[in-house]
């Protein structure tokens, strides 16, 4: 009579022959959260300088505001006030949007090198993950009776 095989010990017994390497799990993750640091940190850089930009602007234009508001002599003074005033303004904002288009710019070319750099560890992640399988594999296959 035909024996036949257990199969839940024979599913068993083939899972076990795969080893699996928490190394390169762990390896990604690292690497995960310091992309996800380093990207904060260039976050949080330009939400820094983009709020120093803004408070600088805002300083500025009280400033101006306190000019336009003071007593003038004669009636042709607040024209020429209110006149300044829009002329400083014009002025202040293109200087403040080429600031804030600068730390824009910023935020790109630092993302775009994390980015690269994040790339090209996870590659090398993946590839030394992949060699060592392919490795495990190989001593696993070589142990095992060929039937």
């Amino acid at each position: 009579m035909a024996k036949t095989d257990d199969i839940t010990k024979m599913m068993k017994d083939m899972m076990g022959s795969f080893p699996l390497d928490m190394s390169a799990m762990q390896e990604s993750f690292k690497t995960q959260a310091a992309l996800a640091e380093k990207m904060s940190k260039v976050a949080i850089e330009a939400a820094e300088k983009s709020t120093e930009i803004s408070s600088k602007w805002t300083k500025e234009t009280l400033t101006k505001v306190s000019d336009i508001t003071a007593v003038k002599e004669e009636p042709t003074d607040y024209t020429k006030a209110i006149t300044d005033f829009a002329s400083a303004q014009a002025e202040l904002a293109a200087e403040n949007m080429a600031a804030f288009a600068e730390v824009a710019k910023k935020v790109q070319m630092e993302t775009v090198e994390l980015m690269l750099a994040a790339g090209k560890d996870m590659g090398e992640d993946m590839t030394a993950a992949a060699k060592k399988a392919t490795d495990e594999m190989t001593k696993v296959a070589k142990k095992t009776p060929a039937k």
